[in-house]
């Protein structure tokens, strides 16, 4: 069954958990996708709330105009905001996820490097020691000894109860750093982190804009780009078999 393009309304920004939404329309009426983008802000797994001082960081942010949103599923710190584009997909499985989640993260990737293969851009998978929410379903640019991330990854299974029967349901969610400010991305992560007295710390140069990629002296201006890339992507959902 074909995936269902779930698009947002004209000039419409979605909340970060927005795809979480997905998985109760791929329950009920096949695959789901959605194209979209969130506010400014910081996203992190319900594992930070263990620490003591979560609430008091979070206040902390959402006054300095970045609010942090827990999400469901797994990884690390990640940013939404201007110059990111989100890339979702749901549907549903039979089996135990631990068969099935390779495969659900090697689709995205495939279809985030199809749709930027014509603009030039080859990317890979591989993880990037040293970029947030570093991981192995990353997709990387560049030489293999200096790789930058371009494209991260997450997901989340959810047994759905339906009226005969249970369903898995898999959400893959891919961030893709479109153009971006890799510093003020990166500046940020590392406060939360030291503010919640964590030693983790990023690395600015292990992450890129993917406007930045791009072959030559860009002809497209970056709203033109992300707006092509999204059409793009787009384009490889419906053609997804």
């Amino acid at each position: 069954m074909p995936f269902k393009l779930i698009a947002p309304l004209p000039g419409e920004i979605q909340n970060a958990r927005f795809d979480e939404s997905l998985i109760a329309k791929a329950a009920q009426a096949g695959p789901a996708a959605s194209i979209w983008e969130a506010p400014q802000g910081l996203v992190v797994p319900r594992t930070y709330r263990r620490h003591e001082s979560f609430d008091a960081v979070c206040a902390q942010f959402a006054n300095d105009s970045w609010p942090i949103t827990v999400r469901l599923s797994g990884g690390g710190v990640v940013p939404q905001g201007p110059g990111i584009v989100n890339l979702s997909l749901a549907y549903a499985i039979d089996g135990p996820p631990l068969q099935h989640s390779d495969q659900a993260y090697r689709l995205i990737c495939t279809l985030i490097q199809n749709a930027l293969k014509p603009c030039g851009i080859e990317s890979r998978i591989q993880a990037v020691e040293g970029s947030f929410c570093d991981g192995r379903y990353n997709l990387a640019w560049g030489a293999q000894d200096s790789a930058k991330k371009v494209v991260g990854t997450a997901q989340l299974w959810r047994r759905v109860r339906l009226e005969h029967a249970n369903t898995q349901v898999v959400l893959v969610h891919a961030l893709l750093l479109v153009n971006v400010d890799v510093h003020v991305l990166t500046d940020r992560a590392n406060q939360l982190e030291q503010q919640l007295g964590s030693d983790k710390r990023y690395d600015a140069t292990r992450i890129a804009s993917l406007y930045e990629c791009l072959p030559g002296l860009p002809t497209l201006t970056p709203v033109d780009f992300t707006l092509g890339l999204k059409k793009t992507l787009a384009e490889r959902i419906k053609a997804i078999a």
